[in-house]
């Protein structure tokens, strides 16, 4: 049974990758290539992730630079970054494509800490949810006496802590990174 929290263990890491992944996604001032991850580009005829039919770079720390490995392609990629939510002006020289990245307002920041919070509360939910499914999974088990499964579920509840308090932490210091100028 001591499974059923190591099992949980490796859920609740996939939840915080998963979380990690999302914020990374977030603007915060400064070039960073993972806002692009999530676009697709519609590359012969089927959707592709940029970064598998491009160079992805960041220059002088307020540029995204996007050379594809297939020059056809760079109308491609400047419309589907142009159709994205990434609201960014895009300039087309010909070879790549380059983002200036603007520096953030103050209402920007708040507002992309409001995004934070809100993949914060749902990685909570997923931590929540596997919490729960491991309750299940434990009481369904009759063959448990009662003072294991008691200490199981303790086990199970002190691990979902621990996570949770892991969320806490990776959202306040990517608050006060989008937050810092």
């Amino acid at each position: 049974m001591s499974n059923i929290v190591t099992d949980g263990r490796m859920l609740m890491d996939d939840v915080i990758e998963t979380f990690e992944s999302r914020l990374g996604t977030l603007r915060t001032g400064r070039a960073n290539v993972s806002v692009l991850h999530g676009i697709s580009v519609e590359y012969y005829g089927s959707p592709t992730p940029i970064e598998q039919i491009s160079q992805l770079s960041v220059v002088e720390g307020r540029q995204l630079v996007i050379k594809p490995f297939d020059p056809s392609s760079l109308k491609d990629i400047e419309r589907a970054l142009n159709e994205s939510t990434l609201d960014l002006p895009t300039q087309n020289d010909g070879t790549l494509i380059r983002i200036n990245v603007p520096q953030l307002t103050e209402d920007t920041r708040r507002e992309v800490s409001k995004s934070v919070g809100t993949f914060s509360e749902e990685a909570k939910i997923a931590i929540r949810n596997v919490r729960r499914d491991l309750n299940d999974e434990v009481k369904k088990d009759t063959d448990l006496p009662e003072d294991q499964e008691r200490g199981i579920l303790e086990d199970v509840q002190k691990l979902t802590d621990e996570f949770i308090k892991k969320i806490d932490d990776i959202a306040k210091a990517k608050v006060a990174d989008i937050m810092s100028i």
